[in-house]
Formats: C-alpha cells, structure tokens, sequence
C-alpha cells in the first residue's frame, strides 16, 4: 500500500514538474515574442492586431528577401504584391486594416533587408533604432529634415506622388504640432484623423495610394514636431 502511494505521489510530483516547465517555456517564448517587436513604433490598435501584423509581415518579408538574395536581386518592397497588399493574417476582428498594414508593412521591409541587405535608401536605419531616438535626432537643432525632401523616404512613385505626400503630411503635422505646443501637451500621431487618413490632397492619377499614405505619414511626423517646437 505504502509503495502504491509512493508511486502516485512520484507521478504527481513528476505531472507538476512538467506542467512547471510548459509554463515557463511558454512565459519565455510569450516574452521573446514581446521584445522582438518593442523596437518597432506603437501606433496604436489592439495588441492582437499589432501581434499579427508584426509577425505576419516579418515573416513574408524573410521570405521575399531570402528569394530575392537566391536570385541576386534586390527590390523595393512597394514592387513587391505581398507588401503591396499587406492585409496576410488579417481579420475585421482585430480592428482597423489600414492600421493593420502600416505595421506589417514596418515589418516586411525589417524582414527583407535582414535576409537581402542592400544599400538602397540608407537602409542601415531600419526599425533596429527606437522611435523616439529617431524622433530625437532629426528633431534636434543641428539635424532637423524640416521641408528639405531629399532626406525623407525614397520608396518609388512618381515625383508629384512623393512631393504632393510629403508637402500636404508635414502642413498638416505643424498645423497640429503648433496648436499642441502651445497648449503643453503632445499626442501620438494616431491621434489624429489627418495621420489615419493620410489623404489629404490626394489623387488616383498620382498612382499607389497606400505609398502616398507612407509619404504623407513621414511628413507630417515631421511637421508635427517641428511645430510643436517652435521652428
């Protein structure tokens, strides 16, 4: 009886171990996970939705790069359908799409330069740096972009796409850095519908909204903190 009861204690003590184990490699696989995008901006939207797009887009864009490197080639990602789309993993459920493609889009890109590095439009500042410290540094009086083009995004499009996106997105982030510097406070780009939308003055005949958006976006995070710091 007492080796009966000694065998069940052993089994119990054994179940307890293994379960104590599945939930600390599942605690450390859920914290790997969850630094492995604390480098990429927070625009907002529920976690589920920035999770998904996250893993979604790195991993497609892995896998473009490490095709493209076979072939010895190198793209820009807006020529590429995958990236173009950016909807791989979604759902409604998760929220709003667009938003859910600007951050499998970060991704994608992070994930193709990593398996297909290149020198084309400086990618050694990709999302590897904080957002902050990039804010940080082009915001600062010896390095502001302010209105110089040149040092923003080169992804493609036409000339009057780019210029057009990037005019109208830093307008309208003064606009709104100015009006935030004065009252004393300073809010996340998503916090504004001009940031979502990232339309404004747009037109089909310019060619790919979804790289209009982008351009416009990097203009008006720009204009925003250059007018919420006065210049």
């Amino acid at each position: 009886m007492n080796t009966r009861l000694a065998r069940v204690s052993e089994v119990a003590i054994l179940s307890l171990l293994l379960m104590g184990i599945m939930v600390a490699s599942s605690a450390t696989a859920a914290a790997q996970r969850r630094n492995r995008w604390d480098s990429y901006p927070n625009w907002g939207g529920s976690y589920q939705l920035r999770e998904t797009a996250l893993n979604a887009g790195y991993n497609d864009g892995t896998k473009e790069g490490r095709s493209d490197r076979s072939h010895n080639r190198y793209r820009n990602p807006s020529d590429i359908s995958t990236y173009r789309d950016a909807s791989h993993d979604y759902n409604s459920r998760y929220g709003d799409r667009d938003l859910y493609r600007r951050y499998y889009q970060s991704a994608f890109e992070n994930g193709y330069n990593t398996e297909n590095p290149n020198n084309y439009n400086n990618q050694n500042e990709r999302y590897g740096r904080d957002e902050r410290d990039r804010n940080r540094d082009r915001n600062n009086n010896n390095d502001r972009w302010g209105r110089d083009w040149s040092r923003y995004g080169q992804w493609g499009g036409s000339s009057d796409l780019r210029q057009t996106a990037l005019n109208a997105g830093y307008n309208a982030g003064e606009k709104e850095g100015r009006t935030d510097g004065h009252r004393g406070r300073h809010r996340s780009y998503s916090d504004f519908s001009e940031y979502k939308n990232a339309n404004t003055d747009y037109n089909s005949r310019y060619g790919d909204r979804s790289l209009y958006q982008r351009y416009y976006r990097q203009g008006f995070e720009n204009g925003y903190e250059d007018g919420y710091r006065g210049y």
